[in-house]
């Protein structure tokens, strides 16, 4: 492998913050046609971008213009660790630093080979911050921060491996996409039962008794206790847990299997698959009767018909939520256990297929980024 310099990023680019046009001023904004972008971005349409949501005048540039094509531009306050390619020439908020290659190296770098080295900044960034109002990088030490760069055509080989990963998991996604829109298809087709031979229509609260979780105080919520307390966030992300010592009646517990209901800010059923835990106030344990099937329920419940009935009488206007006695008021189309069964049976197989696409892009993703480390791990010899 030929020599590799490593350049500090003061030293390897031109670097320029980002800002916001006042958005009091309607000439900066009207009309817009250039690129503004900001984490809202990166969140909904990745880190390779050709085009923002919003867009600006060119009454609002300022300064030395316009960052340039092909330029990095990397959170360093609020949102860190997130970073994005930026393909055209573009402005951006303040919460973002702009990197692009200064004259001496414009011609010695690839910037698709910085933007997967920047997912290694992105780490260091997380790991130096200054709090405050806002978190922010700590700009003298990323300033400092060396940057290995090889050759153009090992950039070259190591960026051509890691495209392949990133095309083989944006696949995955795109598969995931779409059998997700096939299953919601037929998920609402087969639920929509309204005039069916032999379904029943019945208020929820006959065929299913809702239960309501326990409200903590915050000094009830530890670090540390004898009992785990589900919260809506651990159902949708890594959200750490909060823990109880208080003894607690059996109907504040969920188990494997019981069909839980989140009534407030994210809306949704769910089937707990693990150990027994205490359910917080927001969530609903749902018991089924004899005359329906608990996998069928959990389905209605994510159907248009049941959303028609109850999301147009949300409560709440700091944050939506369901009541129990609204919840307790839908009424349930309940075909026979035997139709019961079989629309189970199909909608199981999508969800099944769904998730082996899941874990397939899970493990995809785990084999990129062991990659892209190793690849991205050289000797070290530093350059002024």
């Amino acid at each position: 492998m030929s020599m590799v310099e490593w350049i500090k990023i003061k030293n390897l680019f031109d670097t320029r913050n980002g800002y916001t046009p006042s958005t009091n001023v309607d000439s900066f904004w009207e009309d817009g046609s250039i690129p503004w972008f900001k984490m809202d971005d990166i969140r909904d349409n990745g880190s390779v971008l050709g085009d923002s949501k919003l867009h600006v005048t060119e009454k609002a540039i300022k300064g030395k213009g316009l960052f340039k094509a092909n330029s990095i531009i990397l959170a360093t306050s609020a949102t860190i660790g997130e970073h994005a390619l930026i393909t055209v020439a573009h402005l951006c908020n303040q919460r973002f630093t702009n990197l692009y290659p200064n004259k001496n190296f414009e011609d010695k770098v690839s910037m698709k080979y910085i933007y997967y080295y920047m997912f290694l900044v992105d780490e260091w960034c997380k790991q130096h911050t200054h709090q405050g109002g806002f978190a922010s990088v700590d700009m003298e030490g990323l300033y400092k921060l060396p940057i290995p760069i090889p050759s153009l055509s090992e950039q070259t080989r190591i960026v051509g491996i890691l495209d392949t990963f990133t095309a083989s998991i944006e696949n995955l996604k795109q598969q995931i996409a779409e059998r997700r829109k096939q299953y919601e298809y037929y998920r609402d087709q087969l639920l929509d039962l309204e005039g069916k031979e032999g379904v029943e229509r019945i208020l929820l609260k006959d065929v299913c008794e809702v239960i309501n979780g326990r409200a903590y105080s915050q000094p009830e919520l530890l670090s540390e206790g004898k009992y785990r307390v589900l919260r809506v966030g651990n159902f949708f992300s890594n959200d750490s847990w909060y823990y109880s010592d208080l003894e607690l009646e059996d109907k504040y517990y969920c188990e494997n299997g019981d069909l839980l209901y989140a009534w407030s800010a994210s809306f949704g059923p769910h089937i707990w698959d693990e150990e027994k835990v205490i359910y917080h106030y927001h969530i609903w344990k749902m018991n089924c009767k004899e005359s329906v099937s608990k996998k069928f329920m959990y389905y209605w419940l994510q159907s248009e018909d049941m959303k028609k009935q109850a999301f147009s009488n949300l409560h709440g206007a700091t944050m939506a939520h369901l009541t129990k006695a609204l919840m307790e008021s839908l009424i349930v189309p309940i075909p026979s256990l035997q139709e019961q069964s079989r629309i189970v049976s199909i909608l199981d197989t999508f969800e099944a297929s769904i998730a082996n696409l899941e874990a397939q892009l899970k493990q995809r993703q785990k084999q990129y980024e062991y990659y892209r480390n190793k690849l991205l791990t050289f000797e070290r010899y530093e350059s002024e």
